[in-house]
């Protein structure tokens, strides 16, 4: 661990609540301005991350947050497909603040959003990671995310093209299920 790095002993897993929406806004503003890990180059305006919030929780999708000093400092979660012949699937997003990465906060997010995924009957997660995210892919891979192939040119970030890696887990490898 960095000896800057703040101590994670105390960051608690939690569902999202209203509450902590203006929090994990800012989070999700600091991730995506990174323009490395992200779709998105900055966050949605506010309102439209309020309504997103709302309608995971409202939905029952999985939507957790790291919180250190009440504060939002990372979020993992898991958007149900609307079509009807795709609910059984989800996809997974997640960010962590800078000075947080790199101590198992990642694992814990993803295993806690994970179980809580396959507790309300989804059979598959996906995602979409930028190929040059080696620590992202590793730590996916790890939790038995199997590449499914390589999404080209997924994303154009200040004119640069970045390939992306799909990946998926199913909860249940039975094709009788």
């Amino acid at each position: 661990m960095d000896a800057a790095a703040p101590d994670t002993s105390d960051v608690r897993i939690e569902p999202i609540s209203a509450a902590q929406i203006d929090s994990f806004h800012r989070t999700l503003d600091v991730v995506a301005r990174e323009k490395k890990y992200l779709s998105m180059l900055e966050a949605t305006p506010l309102p439209e991350t309020r309504a997103f919030v709302m309608g995971m929780i409202a939905k029952a999708n999985p939507q957790f947050v790291a919180i250190a000093q009440d504060e939002v400092v990372g979020w993992c979660d898991i958007n149900r497909h609307f079509f009807p012949s795709h609910v059984h699937r989800g996809k997974l997003g997640m960010g962590i603040l800078p000075a947080y990465r790199g101590q198992g906060l990642g694992r814990k997010l993803i295993e806690t959003t994970l179980r809580a995924a396959q507790e309300v009957g989804f059979i598959r997660v996906e995602l979409d990671v930028y190929q040059d995210n080696l620590r992202a892919i590793a730590l996916y891979e790890k939790l038995g995310f199997v590449r499914e192939g390589i999404i080209r040119r997924a994303a154009r970030i200040d004119g640069r093209f970045i390939d992306a890696i799909g990946m998926a887990l199913l909860f249940d490898e039975d094709p009788a299920v």
